[in-house]
């Protein structure tokens, strides 16, 4: 039995975890979205010792793998200690610590916890969170699309936008009616949005050095590149093409054809793996992605570079944003 039992704050709460076979019994403490558990805990769960829980964490944040500011917090707790209970302020992590610690660990009570943990989130704090959240962010939405759609008025009827401009705009404001989806999208909870499907395979790296070669000549016979455009920065394309397939726990990490698309563009325009023209060539391999996978999709020229730069502009923190765009415009277009 744990001795350590996290103190119910505003905003959070305590659920139990018990390990399937009955050998493990874990006060959680839920809070913010995440979950949270000491270093002893973690030992717990993971079937190992404090120390060396401690070990990988210290390994987890030197290698800046995480932050320690972002993923760990001094929470309340009442001990036992001999006869008596105790309160007091523990370190605690939160789930991005506990997986980063799982991996290193590699006990199959790591997966099991991981997984209960996924259930309970989604079962405990989107049903305690969301309704204040969803009735705000619904007000805000609404004004948002009408301040979306003067701006898009305004500059239109005043022609103060090129083609490309006008692109960027008809496509955001085409897509503003699907951030209701966005705010109650969860894909442990929420099935994909209907149209996306299974993915055939991996772009092949050989079929994409060619493409791009192709692609370079056409464009200096143009003059239209620079000699560096698409230089290759070592092995980061082919980095880029294994993190699009990588698996977690055996499943894929991106499940449909639309999310492997969408990260394809994403990562190669953001991650720049040449020296030159990374978003063109990353429009390239998003077309030649979409044709082998037989996604349709309904980007002409201009819409595909308005995309484009809306995820080349795109702060970092907003990359899930972007992601779920690109999927829901594949898959809006294949219903």
């Amino acid at each position: 039995m744990n001795d350590e039992t996290p103190e119910s704050a505003v905003g959070g709460e305590v659920a139990v975890y018990e390990d399937a076979g009955g050998e493990v019994r874990v006060d959680v403490r839920l809070d913010r979205e995440t979950v949270w558990l000491t270093q002893r805990q973690m030992a717990e769960v993971f079937d190992s010792t404090a120390d060396n829980v401690g070990l990988h964490l210290r390994n987890v944040y030197s290698s800046g793998e995480l932050e320690e500011r972002a993923t760990s917090e001094d929470f309340s707790v009442v001990q036992t200690e001999g006869r008596r209970k105790v309160r007091r302020r523990l370190k605690h992590y939160n789930l991005d610590a506990i997986i980063s610690v799982g991996y290193r660990v590699n006990t199959k009570r790591g997966v099991r916890f991981r997984q209960w943990a996924t259930r309970t989130l989604h079962g405990h704090l989107v049903q305690g969170f969301t309704v204040n959240e969803r009735r705000l962010a619904e007000r805000g939405l609404r004004e948002a699309r009408e301040t979306l759609d003067l701006l898009a008025r305004t500059l239109s009827n005043q022609a103060l936008v090129d083609d490309t401009g006008q692109a960027v705009l008809d496509l955001i404001a085409g897509y503003a009616d699907t951030w209701r989806l966005l705010l109650e999208y969860d894909e442990d909870r929420l099935p994909e949005p209907p149209g996306t499907g299974p993915s055939s395979g991996v772009l092949d790296h050989d079929r994409a050095v060619s493409a791009i070669a192709e692609f370079r000549r056409e464009l200096m016979a143009r003059e239209q590149a620079s000699p560096l455009f698409g230089s290759p920065r070592g092995d980061a394309l082919a980095g880029i093409l294994g993190n699009i397939e990588q698996t977690m726990f055996g499943e894929p990490l991106y499940r449909s054809r639309e999310e492997k698309a969408a990260h394809l563009l994403y990562f190669v325009v953001k991650d720049h793996p040449f020296t030159d023209g990374n978003k063109r060539i990353g429009s390239l391999l998003f077309l030649l992605y979409l044709k082998q996978e037989a996604i349709e999709h309904g980007l002409n020229p201009q819409a595909l570079t308005a995309l484009t730069l809306l995820v080349a502009e795109s702060a970092p923190a907003g990359k899930d944003l972007m992601i779920r765009l690109i999927v829901n415009l594949l898959a809006g277009a294949s219903e």
